[in-house]
């Protein structure tokens, strides 16, 4: 296990009714808030009825910036640093899924940040300080609530790209899983793969002695597998949303990586398809993770699919490696397409029109990953087979 260190300071207040912490942790940081959120599912909801009349009952001054799409641009960023800049906002409270999170981690650190705000994208090391930030999650996918990365899209530039610093972990997150009932089929669905692809980005790891973390991270991929088909039949399950909710901040809270070499390619692979097509991260990487796990399939990583095959997937640990192996690839790709999840980009309708651009801009900040180290030449090879 190689050395780390430990620290996840987010607060977390997890369950129903939670949203009876907000005032409190809210006065902690000041009285000038805010509001972060996207297309309006929260006022349909009663959610944003709620969390106005905690506001209005505390005497809390709040701003809004609505409207944030999935995906989240730069400009809508910039729009929120200039709000927080001309009235004195005090904290950043983000209401909604990752894409909102992450345009609200972007938009504080951007406070405090001269320049333009894409620049702390390109280089993290320009996130000096950041307004405090907090969190009431609605969708169960990214972890942003309990990490310190954002990923942002620049349309003009053709960028979807990953940033982060320890100044912008949330302060503190409610989860309350009933405020994921509501959340649609395809987006429930998309969040069980995001989820899942976030454990196999720090579990397919040349690190072998994580023993710990790996059986943490199998127990992660269980869960999804045991709730992702339950929530999609019963949308108001309490205990297949509070498990998928908890299993998405786990996924990439940092806990299963600590000690641990990571790899981070596919994603990187998937915000080419998000910049250049604009279609939902987790179905980019329901079509591309099974060809990733194609393509890095070798003797020198077939082991770690078999430990997968076996303790995810129940395999009969008697077969020959790599039939084990390519079983547990065609059971992931089996199980997302039982959650209505595409299998190639044709069916998203993406052809091979920027296949190239979209290799060179997945290494633009250099080689993939380490479990098996991916090239341009590699990524254009898995954009080929998934189409």
């Amino acid at each position: 296990m190689l050395n780390f260190n430990y620290s996840i300071p987010t607060k977390v207040f997890f369950g129903k009714d939670k949203i009876n912490t907000l005032s409190e942790n809210i006065k902690e940081y000041g009285n000038k808030i805010l509001l972060v959120y996207g297309g309006g599912s929260i006022k349909k909801t009663g959610l944003y009825d709620d969390i106005v009349k905690i506001f209005k009952n505390d005497h809390i001054k709040y701003f809004e910036l609505e409207g944030v799409k999935p995906n989240p641009r730069i400009d809508t960023v910039r729009k929120g640093i200039q709000i927080c800049k001309e009235n004195d906002i005090d904290l950043v409270l983000a209401v909604g899924g990752g894409s909102v999170i992450d345009a609200s981690k972007v938009i504080a650190a951007g406070v405090h940040y001269d320049g333009d705000a894409w620049d702390i994208v390109l280089d993290p090391r320009k996130i000096y300080k950041a307004l405090p930030i907090a969190t009431i999650l609605t969708l169960a996918a990214t972890g942003s609530e309990m990490d310190a990365g954002a990923v942002i899209t620049n349309p003009e530039t053709k960028q979807k790209l990953g940033t982060g610093s320890p100044n912008i972990f949330p302060k503190f997150s409610i989860l309350d899983p009933t405020y994921t009932f509501s959340v649609p089929k395809n987006q429930t669905a998309a969040g069980v793969v995001d989820i899942m692809s976030h454990v196999f980005e720090v579990y397919f790891s040349k690190t072998n002695e994580a023993y710990l973390q790996n059986r943490m991270a199998e127990a992660v991929l269980k869960t999804c597998i045991n709730y992702g088909p339950k929530v999609m039949s019963e949308p108001e399950n309490y205990e297949a949303r509070a498990n998928l909710m908890w299993a998405g901040s786990l996924a990439i809270n940092g806990l299963l990586a600590y000690g641990k070499e990571t790899e981070w390619s596919a994603h990187e692979i998937e915000h080419e398809l998000s910049a250049y097509y604009d279609i939902t991260h987790g179905v980019g990487l329901a079509i591309l993770f099974p060809y990733w796990m194609e393509y890095v399939l070798s003797e020198d990583t077939v082991d770690k699919f078999v430990e997968y095959g076996i303790n995810v997937w129940d395999i009969d640990k008697t077969k020959d490696k790599f039939e084990i192996a390519k079983s547990s690839i065609e059971k992931t790709r089996d199980f997302f397409n039982s959650l209505d999840m595409p299998s190639t980009l044709s069916d998203v309708d993406i052809d091979d029109k920027h296949l190239d651009e979209m290799a060179k801009g997945a290494v633009a900040r250099g080689t993939l990953g380490s479990f098996k180290a991916l090239e341009k030449e590699d990524v254009f090879k898995i954009y080929q087979m998934s189409l």
